[in-house]
């Protein structure tokens, strides 16, 4: 496999552990992705309208898809999780959202796809498990440490550890 990436999961309709563990369990069966790594699941207040609390975690993957088709991959898996996309309610409740964080080194910005992901250095729900799985990562951008985006104590931005990390990974079905 070729690219490393990290991939966001969050849910926070349903059943929100077994919705994100479909999605990894997806993620690991498809013939491009090798799955290396799953942080734990972390739970956060949403951003928007009032909803339910959102679980999330970070999928490390090794990939010989190119970004666009994995974002082409990360869509049909959050179909077939039930994920309705409304244009008009960008912070909606999903039952799944899979966003590509980091690809390599790759910076993209088209109309369809932006790496790194654009909102990545401001979300800490985000930040906190992608860290876990490698706490040297580094902005492709800017070079920033992402480590120094982070709260020092983590005490005021919100991120509950919900499950710890997953030790055994789905293997390829």
């Amino acid at each position: 496999m070729n690219g490393r990436a990290f991939i966001a999961l969050g849910s926070n309709l349903g059943d929100r552990t077994a919705t994100i563990d479909h999605a990894v369990a997806r993620l690991a069966a498809h013939d491009e992705i090798e799955l290396a790594a799953v942080s734990s699941l972390y739970e956060t207040a949403p951003i928007g309208p009032p909803q339910p609390h959102y679980l999330n975690a970070v999928a490390e993957i090794h990939t010989t898809l190119s970004p666009h088709a994995l974002l082409r991959a990360l869509l049909s898996i959050e179909q077939l999780l039930g994920r309705v996309r409304d244009p008009a309610q960008r912070n909606a409740p999903r039952t799944i959202d899979l966003d590509i964080l980091l690809f390599g080194e790759c910076v993209i910005a088209d109309c369809d796809l932006e790496i790194p992901h654009p909102r990545l250095s401001t979300r800490p729900f985000v930040l906190r498990p992608l860290l876990e799985l490698d706490a040297a990562l580094t902005h492709p951008a800017t070079g920033e440490l992402l480590l120094s985006l982070l709260c020092a104590d983590g005490k005021n931005d919100g991120v509950v550890m919900w499950r710890t990390r997953i030790t055994h990974l789905p293997s390829r079905q």
